[in-house]
């Protein structure tokens, strides 16, 4: 396995992990937390532990997650390492390391209150704060200090507020120093009223006349239909400078999405790539060799209307922690640079 930054802190998180329940780790983008933590975890517990439960925000994370930790442990997913998510599931009568979205383990403690044969539960990406994820974590806590003090419970992000979790967790923190490069981050003369699409074809004839030589650039739009009008108004360039125009978003099939992640890509080995991607790739998903992020600042972010009680997905601004895990994206490997549209 190639060897990343949270390699170094895995033995003092065993030795944490013996002496209490429960753990805070913080690490930046990147340092490899989601795939190296939940498999040492299982193997603290032993064969006879039960299983360890991950908890994604994303569908796209888990299954993307799962599916490079199966392969770094030279099994298959649905073997050993499985995902389950709403009306789908990848896991077999084997699985011990099973990766899943909020919702499904709410649903799960619902059934089965106490959680038996489960050894311990991750959370990843904490900082996000989902409803789900917080209910999950105060059940979580309660199991704890009543009929489950066994219960390992561990608490990760890149941008997590440590001190307040581990207060509230009673909980030992650790930090991972990780390797992220520097960014050079820069912004916006004055503000751009055209058309997200539009913004995103002159950062990227930008981000070409700064870069000539490498690197691959990873945009992050709000939606599929900004990505699919991006790649539109991207075609003719992509085709002049023999660019590969790559989309990442959770409603494109599993093949997709993974060759949108894969090192070079498939098919298309030394060619330069703009990944146009969702807040999917902002945490839990690596994509090797983007040195260079353009971020449009923009999310849909769901809710409900008050007023009929349905559920909503609104256009916002972006939160501080998610402009630094964006940026901090293209810094994984070396020296980057991030272009903030606005």
């Amino acid at each position: 396995m190639i060897p990343l930054p949270i390699d170094d802190l895995l033995p003092e998180l065993d030795a944490t992990l013996r002496r209490a329940r429960a753990l805070v780790l913080s690490a930046p983008p990147g340092a490899g937390k989601t795939t190296r933590v939940p498999p040492r975890v299982l193997d603290l517990l032993g064969p006879g532990g039960g299983e360890v439960l991950v908890l994604e925000p994303r569908r796209v994370a888990a299954y993307l997650s799962a599916a490079r930790v199966a392969e770094e442990r030279g099994g298959t997913l649905g073997d050993e390492v499985g995902v389950q998510l709403r009306f789908e599931s990848v896991c077999g009568p084997r699985t011990r390391l099973r990766f899943m979205t909020e919702g499904v383990l709410l649903r799960r403690i619902q059934a089965e209150p106490t959680l038996p044969g489960v050894g311990a539960v991750l959370l990843d990406e904490f900082h996000e704060r989902h409803l789900h994820g917080d209910v999950a974590l105060a059940l979580l806590r309660r199991l704890q200090r009543g009929p489950r003090p066994d219960l390992k419970l561990v608490v990760m992000s890149a941008t997590l507020e440590v001190e307040a979790l581990a207060a509230y967790l009673d909980a030992p923190a650790l930090r991972s120093a990780g390797r992220l490069f520097d960014v050079a981050i820069s912004y916006l003369p004055e503000p751009d009223d055209r058309p997200v699409e539009k913004q995103v074809r002159s950062a990227v004839h930008r981000w070409l006349a700064d870069e000539p030589q490498g690197g691959h650039a990873l945009v992050f739009l709000p939606g599929a239909a900004e990505i699919r009008r991006s790649a539109d108004d991207l075609a003719e360039l992509a085709g002049a400078r023999g660019l590969v125009l790559t989309p990442l978003h959770g409603d494109l099939p599993l093949s997709e999405q993974r060759r949108a992640v894969a090192p070079e890509g498939a098919g298309d080995p030394g060619r330069r790539r703009v990944i146009l991607a969702t807040n999917v790739a902002e945490t839990s998903v690596t994509v090797p060799g983007v040195t260079a992020v353009i971020d449009s600042g923009l999310a849909r972010v769901a809710g409900h209307s008050p007023w009929s009680g349905l559920p909503t997905l609104r256009l916002s601004r972006i939160c501080r922690a998610a402009a630094v895990q964006r940026a901090g994206r293209a810094g994984r490997t070396g020296p980057g640079r991030c272009l903030r549209l606005y």
